[in-house]
């Protein structure tokens, strides 16, 4: 049971739980149609309930949920409840600053202010999942509010669905993108070329990487070492190999295991026939 401290809209309210000093955000649709100070509720299985004793990069929740208007924490929900239904388990704190850069997203669109974001590609293959899902806030800001919002918008926002999903912060993602993007310079410098980003090949290694970087970040390490085959099999690519292991592990300031570098050069042959191929 809980009991309501302010009702934010039809379908957003702020209660208490019984016995307890608590707040919490309680989302659903008309929880809030009617509702006064201090009534007594007990919220249905499709009402979604969010802590407000969390905190975040971006701030406080409760702080956080007293500054954004209802519509952006209801636009974030659905968000959270696609991604649960694509992902499973995901931490749904992510919610207030995932709200809070929406709503900041829609002012500055209405300002006239369009931001950049130069990891948009990256973070589409990255996280193809995740910005997926995060084109559902293109839909829903379309339809409810008439704003128009772009793929360097949806980028950012597929951060925060990546950060709900692995427990990351936002900012550690986009470190990550950044990384294996200058990864992926330093490999096409090397090569002399562009890499096609439209083949499976790049879309793999550019996996490769961001997967490499997370092993290099909870210590995972992989079993079988092909060092020895790949570089005598493929030097070129095992030098450049060996140049973007070190240059990841000092961008990203984790320490890279040797036996890396063999799966990274076999990705980075692998991009190199595509190319001849092609």
């Amino acid at each position: 049971m809980y009991r309501v401290t302010k009702a934010l809209n039809h379908n957003a309210l702020l209660a208490v739980r019984e016995n307890s000093a608590k707040e919490y955000l309680l989302l659903g649709k008309g929880i809030g149609f009617g509702k006064k100070v201090a009534e007594h509720i007990e919220p249905g299985e499709d009402v979604r309930i969010y802590s407000l004793q969390s905190d975040s990069e971006r701030g406080n929740a409760r702080e956080l949920v007293r500054d954004i208007e209802p519509v952006y924490l209801e636009i974030s929900n659905t968000i959270l409840t696609k991604a649960e239904e694509e992902f499973g388990k995901i931490d749904r704190s992510i919610l207030f600053p995932m709200a809070d850069h929406i709503a900041f997203a829609v002012e500055r669109i209405r300002k006239g202010e369009q931001i950049s974001n130069p990891l948009t590609q990256d973070i589409q293959v990255l996280f193809y999942k995740e910005y997926k899902i995060a084109e559902l806030a293109e839909t829903l800001l379309q339809q409810i509010e008439g704003v128009s919002i772009d793929k360097d918008e949806v980028g950012y926002i597929a951060l925060h669905v990546h950060s709900s999903i692995c427990d990351e912060k936002v900012s550690n993602a986009m470190q990550i993108a950044a990384a294996v993007r200058e990864c992926i310079a330093m490999i096409e410098e090397e090569k002399g070329s562009k890499i096609d980003v439209q083949t499976l090949s790049y879309n793999r290694l550019m996996n490769h990487i961001k997967y490499m970087a997370a092993r290099g970040m909870t210590g995972e390490e992989l079993k079988l070492d092909m060092n020895d085959y790949i570089e005598s099999q493929f030097p070129n690519s095992f030098r450049i190999a060996d140049a973007v292991c070190r240059h990841l592990s000092h961008a990203l300031r984790i320490e890279l295991p040797e036996i890396e570098i063999g799966y990274l050069a076999m990705h980075i042959e692998r991009v190199c026939d595509s190319e001849i191929d092609s």
